[in-house]
């Protein structure tokens, strides 16, 4: 996935990478690999990775509902 801009992507595309990152941390990863595996996956920054994190965590996304 070519580098993407947090807020171009739609709160679908965000919801999909914090069921990701909630995933990977679910499966033998610690939160900052974690964070790094995806953020590298979706070509994002780590900040930008948090802000998803923290969104979906406020919200109680899916697979946290």
């Amino acid at each position: 996935m070519s580098p993407q801009k947090l807020e171009e992507l739609s709160q679908e595309e965000r919801k999909e990478i914090f069921r990701e990152l909630v995933n990977a941390q679910d499966h033998d990863l610690g939160v900052k690999e974690s964070r790094k595996v995806i953020a590298e996956k979706f070509g994002l920054t780590d900040e930008d990775v948090r802000q998803i994190e923290k969104e979906g965590l406020d919200a109680e996304w899916p697979p946290l509902s």
